[in-house]
């Protein structure tokens, strides 16, 4: 039986892993005290605010779409620290590429699960 795709909202675990790293993403330049550093806290609040407003719209109305834009923020969460020039604020670093990991391999497995139904846990 083939997963419904459309109007599946809130049915998905990887929409509210990407939702919760989102928001994660963003409130790190304050809990982890790089605030004050332009760059790396407006690409924090720039990405938690994009990855947030993914999982949200996949939430309410699943496109899989959306899926995709999340997996490319995801990546560029991972390589924004170099592409941006921070990559010596370890703690910036370390929020930006584990939190990019868990949204690309959400989105990897979101991607999957709808393109391998048959494999898809129930």
């Amino acid at each position: 039986m083939p997963i419904e795709t459309s109007g599946r909202g809130g049915r998905s675990v990887q929409d509210w892993i990407m939702l919760v790293s989102g928001v994660l993403l963003f409130v790190s330049p304050w809990a982890m005290g790089f605030s004050a550093d332009s760059g790396p806290a407006r690409a924090a609040w720039a990405g938690g605010i994009a990855i947030a407003a993914m999982a949200i719209t996949a939430l309410v109305q699943f496109a899989e779409w959306e899926d995709w834009v999340a997996l490319v923020a995801g990546v560029l969460m991972v390589a924004a620290p170099w592409m941006i020039g921070f990559a010596g604020m370890a703690y910036a670093v370390w929020a930006f590429v584990v939190l990019g990991l868990i949204v690309a391999l959400a989105s990897i497995s979101e991607i999957w699960t709808l393109h391998h139904p048959e494999g898809a846990l129930r």
